[in-house]
């Protein structure tokens, strides 16, 4: 038998790459300075990725300033003081917050995929934000000539037109990131907001037929960034029942870094559905160490306990650098990783038979 495994997101940006951003951002390197180096440095990313195996790879969003905020690069209406998002470790990272509407899109996701496709000799699936996060960029106070339900029905569309546009594109799948559900039960425990975020992206999702959906994912994770994670403390078993309902045909979570997997699989194995794939992360990124094809497997052999391996898939726990400015993780460690959990998931298959 064959186990899908495929990875999340991000790759750790080359050196010249991170170095080209903050030159744009002065002022001193102008927008095609800077897509030389996003050109050179995608071109290599895929080469890598191709090299470990990877039967499905990404661009490593080589050129997104960040996995969140893509699709605001550019726009105007907006301020810097929005939600703040507090890491274990205490740094933070803050969203903008919008100024007035109507609320647009600037880049979208289909922008980085059909570039990587120039380039890919494999399936390349594209990663998008999830609605609830870009929806946490209305301000709590309101806008004046632009309530809610309205930035909310703009929002729906944009955020269907992101997924529907890399589906045209001819992305492999389209995978919702999600990361911030489990954090949003650190801030409601109630899980009102949890099932709130959830509606949202389900509205999105009702837009696209049973068989669309059956090539779009939605990735959970604790966060990754700087070797710190946002809500790794939060239990599993307050959002997984809930994640669960999300009309996608597959769900990526992350689970090498879970401090009680075999609990976590159990809660997937009754709330997953006949028609979901579950990938489940077999390596964890802000571990320094790169693990063996051997822990994969055996990472892999556990989940197939808990769920039929005709279900069952493979990812990394998280992207090893959602943000462009993030280099606790070389990229190094990050292809090493990857190969890893190719072998990995092989020799898992090989013993499933």
């Amino acid at each position: 038998m064959t186990i899908p495994t495929e990875p999340i997101g991000s790759i750790p940006r080359p050196a010249y790459l991170i170095e080209a951003f903050g030159e744009h951002a002065a002022g001193r390197l102008g927008a095609d300075g800077l897509g030389e180096a996003q050109e050179k440095a995608l071109v290599e990313t895929i080469k890598r990725l191709e090299e470990t195996g990877s039967p499905v790879i990404t661009d490593g969003e080589q050129g997104k300033p960040s996995f969140a905020t893509y699709p605001l690069a550019g726009l105007t209406s907006l301020a810097p003081d929005g939600v703040v998002i507090p890491f274990a470790d205490g740094h933070t990272r803050q969203l903008p917050k919008l100024t007035a509407g109507p609320f647009r899109y600037q880049t979208y996701a289909d922008t980085y995929l059909r570039e990587a496709k120039k380039h890919a000799a494999k399936p390349v699936k594209q990663a998008v934000i999830a609605a609830s996060a870009i929806g946490l960029v209305y301000p709590g106070e309101g806008l004046a000539g632009y309530d809610k339900e309205q930035f909310i029905a703009d929002l729906v569309n944009e955020a269907e037109t992101d997924i529907r546009r890399s589906l045209d594109a001819g992305a492999d799948s389209v995978q919702i990131d999600f990361t911030e559900g489990r954090l949003s039960l650190k801030l409601d425990p109630s899980g009102g907001l949890l099932q709130s975020f959830v509606d949202l992206n389900n509205a999105v999702l009702e837009r696209f037929s049973e068989e669309e959906r059956k090539k779009i994912g939605v990735h959970t994770c604790p966060g990754g960034d700087q070797d710190s994670v946002h809500s790794l403390d939060v239990d599993y078993a307050g959002l997984l029942p809930t994640l669960f309902q999300l009309k996608v045909g597959n769900v990526y979570v992350q689970m090498a870094s879970e401090a009680d997997p075999e609990r976590a699989l159990r809660v997937i194995a009754e709330h997953s559905r006949p028609e979901q794939r579950v990938f489940v992360g077999v390596i964890d990124p802000i571990d320094p160490r790169v693990e063996t094809a051997e822990e994969v497997r055996d990472r892999v052999l556990r989940a197939a306990q808990f769920i039929p391996p005709d279900r069952l898939g493979t990812c990394d726990d998280c992207g090893f650098s959602p943000f462009a400015d993030d280099v606790s993780t070389s990229r190094e460690t990050a292809f090493a990783k990857i190969a890893a959990r190719v072998e990995g998931t092989r020799l898992a298959a090989e013993a499933l038979g």
